[in-house]
């Protein structure tokens, strides 16, 4: 009995040691058409199923059906206006962030009826204030992010889905030039109830900006990525409440991209190895997803992980000196070993909704469906 028992142990080591072994294969990729030729900027995906995604000529785009076909529209009175963020809460929910030449160019849109009418619940009155980036905790609970003026970060937070207040007061002092890159909207992600980071740029020293109180209170982090009024961290994402990863470069030169880990809440950071493609880490994603609490898409709180692919990072690249998009590359462990995609060129944003529904979106309305 006691043989057997130690050969059925033998048996299920190696099984399970092989299993560790073998290795992640390349995700499958398929082209979806969008409906539009503008460029699409922004992506978010709510479910398997329910997807939006926006950009230039006030252009939205939405999917029920997981990509096999899509709706495109143009928001009313925002023609000349780009949209740098989308968020998505169900087929008929979403907002929509847009930036301009003009002060008041920078917007806040929602539409409650799957995008046959939209509302304007924010118009900027802020001279010399450039709104990057967007996260939500839930469909009623959410920040927005701008640069820095005279010092100041003038960032808002709704709390119901409707109006939108001032938090400046609550932000860290910035360093001078401080700023963000909109980067598709992923200059700034949330996580659970209550977490967000902002990463930066445009200074001496790049910093993630964190709150663990829904943006009550914040502090200022230094990370080791290159920052000047060119460079800087782009786009950040975590997988839980402690790990996540940053990624950013130097618009000035086509070298290879720079990304850091964090396994403490974004207070401190470790490079890790830098992405097989040339040019700035533009955006980046957890391939395991994160579905946005209260829309009745969670499971509990917010989607269990899902191994192999709880550690799996999708990053898209920017290159000079015209800032066109460059390529994309994965990695299975945040940054220590990677892989090219190198079918995928000409993308902008991805995000995904789980390992096996991932989007990308690019130039000409592009479209790219992504599944590990």
């Amino acid at each position: 009995m006691k043989k057997f028992s130690l050969v059925v142990l033998l048996l299920a080591a190696t099984a399970t040691l092989s299993l560790a072994q073998a290795p992640l294969h390349q995700p499958k990729l398929t082209f979806q058409r969008s409906g539009t030729t503008q460029l699409l900027i922004a992506v978010s995906p709510v479910n398997s199923q329910i997807v939006w995604a926006a950009g230039t000529g006030g252009t939205y785009v939405v999917t029920t059906n997981g990509g096999n076909t899509w709706k495109s529209g143009i928001v009313s009175g925002a023609e000349q206006l780009q949209f740098r963020d989308v968020q998505g809460v169900s087929d008929q929910i979403a907002y929509l962030m847009s930036i301009g030449n003009n002060t008041t160019d920078f917007r806040i849109y929602k539409t409650t009826d799957g995008g046959n009418t939209w509302n304007i619940e924010f118009t900027n009155q802020t001279t010399n204030a450039f709104y990057d980036c967007f996260a939500f905790w839930t469909a009623d609970n959410g920040v927005t992010h701008s640069d820095s003026v005279s010092g100041v970060f003038p960032d808002i937070l709704t709390t119901d889905g409707l109006t939108w207040q001032s938090i400046s007061g609550n932000m860290p002092p910035a360093l001078p030039g401080e700023a963000s890159f909109s980067s598709s909207g992923t200059c700034i992600t949330t996580q659970g109830t209550s977490n967000a980071w902002i990463t930066t740029g445009g200074s001496a020293i790049s910093r993630i900006l964190a709150t663990t109180d829904g943006g009550n209170t914040w502090h200022a982090y230094n990370t080791p990525l290159t920052s000047s009024p060119s460079a800087g961290g782009f786009s950040v994402a975590f997988r839980d409440a402690l790990h996540g990863v940053v990624g950013g470069g130097d618009l000035s030169n086509n070298f290879y991209g720079q990304m850091a880990a964090s396994s403490d809440g974004g207070q401190i950071w470790t490079m890790t190895n830098s992405p097989p493609i040339p040019g700035a880490i533009f955006c980046l994603a957890y391939a395991n997803g994160q579905v946005l609490p209260g829309t009745g898409n969670e499971a509990g709180t917010e989607r269990p992980v899902t191994n192999p692919y709880a550690r799996t990072v999708v990053v898209t690249s920017e290159m000079a000196p015209n800032f066109s998009t460059g390529s994309a590359a994965w990695t299975p462990d945040e940054g220590k070993t990677w892989h090219t995609l190198s079918q995928v060129s000409g993308y902008w944003a991805v995000a995904f909704a789980d390992p096996q529904d991932g989007w990308f979106v690019g130039n000409n309305g592009q479209i790219l469906k992504i599944s590990f």
